[in-house]
């Protein structure tokens, strides 16, 4: 696509700070997961995480709304700022869980899913200097197919953990707690494919 103005690069560094952001999100996810020790300080640098994420959606949005000539289409601006947001409101709301519920040690399916969050986290930050000049379109778009693997990867896990849950633990409200978690960090996953979606759009509307 011939661009015939000039486009605001900063909405690009934007972009790029925020996906550094949540791969930071999704790394100390992993980092707990890994090492389940010095938990309230591991948690309140997920929870300082996703604040950076809320200032810097809120600082795109703002910068969308002074702007006169955007690199995308607003609706695709937005969705994809505040998609990436909502995976880091999910990572941080799933360890808020754990702490509310006293969590002993993470399940290996836990694990499992915050491995498949630092994927799409990973792949979601190759993404984002791919989106500044659109001459790579297969590239991004074999990158968001990855992206939705691994999601099916988290409902797959999700599931095998739910079933691990209803075959092994006897106490209800151990089952109420892990489904609980689990429900957030597929989510999580759920919302790292939005964010593919996103950017497929853009691939296939703009390049």
């Amino acid at each position: 696509m011939v661009r015939l103005l000039p486009q605001d690069e900063g909405f690009f560094d934007l972009f790029e700070r925020a996906a550094g952001n949540l791969l930071e999100g999704a790394t100390q996810l992993d980092r707990l997961f890994s090492d389940y020790t010095d938990v309230p300080n591991k948690a309140k640098q997920i929870n300082n995480t996703e604040h950076a994420g809320d200032h810097l959606t809120r600082e795109a949005i703002e910068k969308l709304n002074r702007t006169f000539l955007a690199p995308f289409d607003r609706e695709e601006i937005h969705a994809l700022v505040c998609r990436m947001d909502d995976v880091l409101d999910e990572i941080d709301e799933a360890v808020s869980r754990m702490m509310l519920y006293r969590v002993k040690t993470p399940t290996d399916d836990a694990r499992a899913l915050g491995k498949v969050l630092v994927k799409c986290a990973t792949l979601i930050q190759e993404m984002m200097p791919l989106l500044r000049n659109l001459k790579q379109p297969q590239q991004l778009l074999n990158k968001c197919l990855e992206v939705q693997k691994q999601e099916s990867e988290g409902d797959r896990i999700e599931q095998h953990g739910l079933a691990m849950l209803f075959e092994s633990v006897s106490d209800p409200i151990e089952i109420i707690k892990w489904k609980d978690i689990y429900g957030d960090l597929e989510s999580a996953t759920d919302s790292c494919q939005d964010v593919a979606n996103v950017i497929e759009s853009i691939v296939i509307r703009h390049s």
